[in-house]
């Protein structure tokens, strides 16, 4: 955990940025210390915090204590419910779970190589080209994410580039093959992402191979944790034939419950596939617990280099200069990467965006533009503003002083839960709601984004040492954290849009439809001219928002934060 102690004095080489200097200057001396007092942060800190605590016991604690109540009961959904203690255990088990299980982490191991080998080295390459060059590969790692259409790209390839014969002789391959390339742009981009901001620790003459290290053990952890939940693949492509050879965890679950209306064995797979993804969350949070992981604001600007780091030949500093050779691979690292990217991804959603084609009837342009995306915006707003708040809370207001970040192990069990493996208990809260076919139920039932409280946390705990040391709220706290809001609610709101299962589940008629549900219904009816339903998954105009979004925080935003672990 973050030490309280005061800050030594500064070195002189950050005499060039007079502000940073004058924080830890004023760190240096323990009386001169600003920020509210030792009580004041820790009851504003926990009232602060409340809101999220009370998001994350509605949507995830009591979702959970349902699921597992559900578990050992038998619930025909409509009919008498009936106590069986572990006979669904028993059953799931001879249905092959363990199959169920072994077929989705399989799923995940050509995205898991993708973000623990080629985006790692991407990273490299592109931090070692020089500054100009490491923007630029910045903007172009924001275009898989802007892009995220995950229906209209497998829709696109059953339709027109998979091999009926391929998915009936080999499907653990195919999917395994489709799943790899459909992702592989955005495994890269996104875990890319995250090893440039570990790397910034070289530029400021430090060591960044222990920050890349926790950035790697965190991604793949997450990876594995995205792979135990997929549902999307195999329900688009296959329906889990044949002969249930290509079910996961989550499409057993729902076609054990909601499909054969039997909630018990379905609860009992949710329920084992959330004490899996507990585990992967509190090993996550405590790792980055452990190593003091904090994410460090480097300021608008780049500093000079530190004192031992020699110039470049042509007077240019180290993190400014680029290397030929370095040029040179990160050229042919790009192209590579913007092939198989367009390939698989960007070639089938431009295709279907200029398309033309009649919809469901009952459905209708509009109202599929507003199910889409004005339900998940609501969700993204709520979620990310709540995970902000309690970030600053926790991170900096710091309530229990150098021990406040063990608040995030109340959140950690559900770090990497999505909508999966609480879909079960969801859809019965929903329909007791009455908010089954209706708009207010297409809101994600996730009311505190999870990773974004831990993001935020990580942040406030890297500046808050400056805040304490007297610099001004706004400019050592306020100023750096903001950016990061709008661009947590643009990200989550994206990635909610393209959800598949929840809308499955609340969509019962054409009028609630969403994109991907009418992406769905194209792919069902097996009609090439319904390429225009998949220009509605994500419209040019949204995605070139997105791009837009994405492009400007990588170049003036990202690419000033820095991943750090271990003491100051």
């Amino acid at each position: 955990m973050t030490s309280e102690q005061p800050f030594p004095a500064p070195p002189a080489h950050l005499s060039a940025d007079p502000g940073r200097a004058a924080d830890l200057n004023r760190a240096a001396d323990p009386g001169r210390a600003a920020g509210p007092s030792r009580p004041v942060r820790t009851v504003v800190g926990l009232l602060l915090l409340l809101p999220a605590l009370l998001a994350l016991l509605w949507s995830y604690v009591l979702p959970s204590v349902s699921t597992l109540v559900k578990s050992f009961q038998r619930d025909p959904l409509i009919g008498t419910v009936e106590q069986v203690g572990g006979a669904n255990y028993e059953r799931i088990l001879e249905m092959g779970f363990l199959g169920a299980f072994s077929f989705a982490l399989a799923l995940g191991l050509v995205p898991l190589l993708c973000a623990l080998l080629v985006a790692p080295l991407l990273a490299v390459v592109a931090d070692r080209a020089g500054r100009a060059a490491r923007l630029v590969t910045r903007g172009l790692l924001a275009l898989p994410l802007a892009g995220y259409a995950p229906v209209a790209v497998l829709v696109f390839w059953m339709m027109h580039r998979s091999d009926p014969r391929a998915l009936s002789e080999s499907p653990w391959l195919t999917l395994i093959w489709i799943v790899g390339i459909t992702s592989f742009g955005l495994v890269v981009g996104v875990a890319a992402t995250f090893f440039l901001s570990a790397l910034r620790g070289r530029r400021a003459g430090g060591r960044p191979g222990p920050a890349m290290l926790v950035t790697g053990a965190v991604l793949a952890l997450g990876v594995v944790a995205a792979a135990l939940q997929t549902y999307t693949v195999p329900a688009l492509l296959t329906g889990g034939g044949p002969a249930r050879s290509t079910v996961t965890p989550v499409l057993d679950a729902m076609q054990n419950s909601l499909i054969r209306m039997e909630l018990g064995p379905g609860s009992a797979i949710s329920t084992i596939l959330l004490a899996v993804l507990g585990v992967l969350g509190l090993t996550t949070v405590g790792l980055l617990l452990i190593t003091r992981a904090r994410i460090e604001w480097d300021g608008w600007r780049d500093r000079p280099a530190s004192p031992g780091i020699p110039p470049a030949p042509s007077g240019i500093p180290p993190e400014r200069a680029g290397r030929p050779f370095f040029l040179v691979l990160l050229v042919v690292a790009l192209v590579g990467f913007l092939a198989v990217t367009a390939y698989a991804v960007l070639f089938p959603w431009l295709r279907a965006a200029f398309s033309d084609g009649e919809l469901p009837m009952g459905a209708t342009s509009g109202g599929i533009f507003v199910n889409t995306w004005f339900p998940p915006l609501i969700g993204a707003v709520v979620s990310v503003t709540l995970a902000a708040v309690g970030g600053f809370a926790i991170g900096g207001l710091r309530p229990l002083g150098r021990w406040s970040e063990i608040l995030l192990l109340l959140f950690a069990p559900w770090l990497f839960v999505g909508t999966g493996p609480l879909a079960i208990a969801n859809y019965l809260r929903a329909r007791d709601l009455d908010q089954i076919d209706s708009l207010i139920g297409l809101i994600p039932p996730g009311w505190v984004s999870i990773p974004a409280l831990v993001a935020f946390t990580l942040l406030f705990r890297g500046l808050e040492p400056r805040w304490r040391a007297g610099g001004g709220f706004a400019r050592t706290v306020l100023l750096p954290a903001l950016p990061l809001l709008p661009l947590a609610v643009v990200v989550s709101w994206l990635i909610s849009a393209q959800q598949l299962l929840w809308p499955w589940l609340i969509g019962q008629g054409p009028g609630s439809w969403t994109a991907g549900l009418v992406a769905q219904q194209a792919l069902y009816r097996r009609i090439a001219t319904d390429d225009a339903a998949l220009a509605l998954v994500l419209p040019l105009p949204m995605m070139l928002l997105f791009l837009l979004v994405l492009v400007a925080a990588q170049i003036t935003y990202l690419d000033r934060l820095a991943i750090r672990v271990g003491r100051r």
